[in-house]
């Protein structure tokens, strides 16, 4: 769900979602064949490979990681990446930054046994359900898995949620008089033509989160999406819907004043975009909270299937999870690393406040992938596209 993970509806080398047409996309072959590689490709722990220092060394020797979607001003992914390269000198290679998540399921589906598949995926919640479906991912266990909350994550290990927040209004305070802050206020006939997500539902997370909000905003639930699809259908027929995807690029060039989208993004645009001139404003709705996280997995014939590990462990450390925390974003081990004294408390204190005590309440695996079937059947009708 990202030019700052919206990631944008189609990949950039000629994917098309139905037809799973795929050239080559300049990926590279591995090294990561032979026993080594056969052997992190089953592994399920790094106790599997005989402990950290092994995988380690296994993942140096393949000596690259084949990663998708990753916008490097996305939840502090920039920084993230270049802290691996450099600590264990392995290269990341990101192949279309701005891709959707549905883009990432269709890659790793269409590309099995190639050396240019991913090799972990970065999704929405939804789209790491389905992409477990169709057995797509590898289960593994990284050392914090136990810390993970149970209900985020995969009993069998094959995703686990990584970081997340609640979705927000962005607005454009120069260019929009009296900025939003709830979605009933979204439908004021003074929004003509400024609303815009960042992406379409049915393949990106952070557009999904949106329509779920919405829906919580207007007598839905968890069980009944139906009314976020509504609320868009009201949007688009007051003329406030804007269909262009909302990215900082588009939010300068003023085609998109107020965006609709996690808070963490919309916090990271506040700094970017002051350097360009532009006042941009953050409220978490008072009415339709919603709060959801994306989820990690390693690709089951990931090429690089050490490397692939080893990120995972990366990310789930210390020092990963506070590099999301400094993107604005809460990670999934942020409770536990608040009781073990590893959290940083700067870049906490520095995360969007949320209004009120508000305690957030997630979906459940089934009611997201029914959310998500609905989506998928009912928004070109809602808005008309």
């Amino acid at each position: 769900m990202r030019r700052h993970r919206v990631r944008s509806a189609s990949l950039g080398c000629s994917l098309v979602v139905a037809a799973l047409t795929l050239s080559a996309c300049g990926l590279t072959s591995n090294n990561g064949s032979g026993t080594s590689g056969s052997k992190a490709a089953t592994a399920t722990s790094a106790q599997d490979l005989g402990g950290m220092d092994a995988l380690i060394a296994a993942a140096k020797k393949e000596g690259k990681l084949n990663a998708i979607a990753l916008p490097r001003d996305w939840a502090n992914y920039g920084e993230i990446i270049d802290t691996f390269e450099k600590k264990y000198g392995i290269k990341v290679e990101v192949e279309n930054p701005d891709a959707s998540s549905q883009d990432e399921i269709t890659a790793v589906a269409s590309r099995k046994g190639q050396d240019r598949s991913p090799d972990v995926i970065d999704v929405g919640r939804a789209f790491a359900i389905s992409g477990a479906q169709q057995d797509l991912l590898a289960p593994y266990r990284v050392r914090s898995f136990d810390q993970i909350p149970r209900t985020q994550k995969d009993a069998k290990a094959r995703w686990y949620n990584d970081f997340g927040g609640y979705v927000s209004i962005g607005c454009d305070a120069a260019r929009v008089k009296k900025c939003p802050k709830s979605f009933a206020e979204l439908l004021d006939p003074q929004y003509k033509g400024q609303v815009a997500l960042t992406g379409n539902p049915t393949k990106s997370g952070s557009a999904f989160g949106a329509v779920y909000a919405a829906a919580l905003a207007n007598q839905g639930s968890f069980d009944s999406i139906k009314p976020g699809l509504d609320f868009f259908a009201r949007l688009k027929k007051t003329g406030n819907f804007n269909p262009v995807e909302s990215t900082p690029a588009t939010i300068q060039k003023g085609e998109t004043p107020i965006s609709v989208t996690w808070d963490y993004l919309n916090a990271g645009y506040v700094d970017q975009l002051r350097t360009k001139g532009v006042d941009w404003k953050v409220s978490v709705p008072t009415n339709g909270m919603y709060a959801e996280y994306y989820s990690q997995a390693i690709v089951k014939w990931a090429p690089h299937p050490a490397a692939a590990r080893l990120w995972q462990e990366f990310l789930y450390s210390p020092e990963g999870q506070n590099l999301w925390l400094k993107g604005h974003a809460r990670p999934v081990l942020m409770p536990a690393m608040h009781k073990a004294g590893t959290l940083d408390a700067n870049a906490a204190a520095a995360l969007p406040k949320a209004p009120g005590n508000a305690t957030a309440a997630f979906p459940t695996e089934d009611q997201i992938s029914k959310g998500k079937q609905a989506v998928v059947q009912g928004w070109a009708q809602a808005v008309a596209e």
